[in-house]
């Protein structure tokens, strides 16, 4: 591991192809570009420290560049430790962003990481699953002095940061960047489901068409995930503990059942719940032999590794990202990327189409708190529509499409009451 501009990377040598890797993305990543060209002129990070806590490739790293661009000083770590990858760090390094990032570090590296960018003393915060949040509210609470606010990715991070505010202890107000329409409808919908496949695909080289995928969660993460597993053929079956998402999967067209049914028919399994055990010992013990897991959750605790590892008489490594656990009977279950984030820690994550338009509502939200943390007080709040349809328009005009706008009596007919 090498020092470099007070940065904590791999390997500098690693930066040629990381510099690669982001100007791919730029060139596709139309409304990132837009917003880029405002700041570079606005400045509206002028003078601030911006920490960003996030899944540190290359779309990250373009923001992080775009935020740079506003005049901010920028430092970046990672939010999970397989999905960094070392030449996009090392790139970020040459673009004068102070990193502190590797992949696959040990719990306690991944920790320090995140601790030496909260000491850096930044104004505002990027958070992906709440991991700063939580160690400024907690353990590290003499590195909260200088936070003003910040915005965050996930529903796992809004989780986290709703209890905060339920207990009234959040310290700094918060965008619910996750709950923007431009978030849950296309990155939570269409690119987690495009990017679990690209990760289970690339992963196994095995065929999805005509098996059994097991969908636990029906989420806005686990819809894309069953839409994307029948678009290749799959037979899908949804497991729910909401009794609404359960008829809405029905009515979509998929099979919806308990996970103590579903572990006897599933194929593979994909976990999109935010919570933990949920698939465990007594599911492990009616699978399928060969029965494949993963997880699109943001922890690693949705598949409870700890009893797989107990009923199991042996464990290796049969491929790149998969694990082989055999049971006592000789049965084989695998699992995908160690239970991480299987888009990620197993592949790249989602289409930069598609982190163009959540990146961009980070940018612009961070850029509203920036302006109004003084006003907005210490709660999470949902980032103004406003804003929301603003990067919708930006998107629609790169794609080169119009749409209509009310006429002045269409308008006026929609605000009255009488006809």
């Amino acid at each position: 591991m090498t020092m470099v501009q007070e940065s904590i990377v791999k390997d500098m040598a690693l930066a040629p192809n990381g510099h690669l890797k982001i100007d791919w993305v730029k060139e596709h990543m139309p409304v990132l570009n837009r917003i880029r060209e405002r700041f570079e002129q606005e400045k509206p990070f002028a003078g601030k420290k911006v920490a960003i806590s996030l899944h540190l490739e290359a779309k990250t790293a373009y923001l992080a560049k775009v935020i740079q661009a506003g005049g901010a000083e920028v430092t970046i770590t990672g939010s999970n430790p397989l999905s960094t990858q070392d030449d996009v760090c090392a790139a970020l390094v040459e673009d004068g962003i102070r990193v502190f990032a590797k992949y696959n570090p040990s719990e306690e590296e991944y920790k320090e990481l995140l601790i030496k960018t909260l000491e850096t003393r930044p104004d505002f915060l990027i958070d992906d699953g709440g991991d700063l949040v939580t160690l400024l509210h907690g353990e590290r609470r003499d590195l909260l002095e200088n936070v003003k606010g910040g915005a965050e990715e996930t529903t796992t991070g809004i989780l986290r940061l709703r209890a905060l505010e339920k207990e009234g202890k959040l310290e700094f107000p918060m965008v619910a960047v996750n709950d923007a329409y431009c978030k849950y409808l296309f990155d939570n919908r269409y690119g987690t489901g495009q990017s679990v496949f690209d990760g289970i695909n690339r992963t196994t080289n095995l065929v999805v068409a005509g098996k059994t995928v097991v969908v636990a969660g029906y989420g806005w993460c686990g819809k894309g995930v069953a839409m994307r597993a029948k678009g290749l053929g799959a037979k899908v079956i949804v497991t729910e503990i909401d009794a609404i998402k359960a008829v809405e999967a029905y009515m979509d067209g998929f099979e919806v059942m308990s996970m103590d049914e579903a572990a006897k028919l599933g194929d593979y399994f994909v976990t999109v719940t935010g919570n933990r055990d949920i698939i465990r010992k007594a599911h492990f013990e009616s699978m399928k032999d060969g029965a494949i897991l993963s997880n699109a959750g943001h922890f690693d605790v949705e598949v409870n590794k700890v009893e797989l590892n107990d009923i199991s008489t042996s464990k290796r490594v049969v491929r790149k990202d998969i694990e082989e656990f055999v049971l006592q009977d000789g049965r084989k279950i695998y699992l995908l990327a160690e239970g991480r984030l299987v888009n990620l820690a197993a592949g790249d994550g989602h289409p930069a189409e598609i982190m163009d338009m959540t990146f961009a509502l980070q940018a612009v939200g961070l850029e509203y708190v920036s302006k109004n943390y003084e006003s907005i007080g210490k709660k999470v709040l949902n980032v103004p529509y406003e804003l929301d349809e603003t990067v919708a328009r930006y998107k629609l005009e790169a794609l080169g499409k119009n749409i209509d706008k009310l006429t002045p009596e269409q308008k006026e007919y929609l605000e009255s009451w009488v006809e």
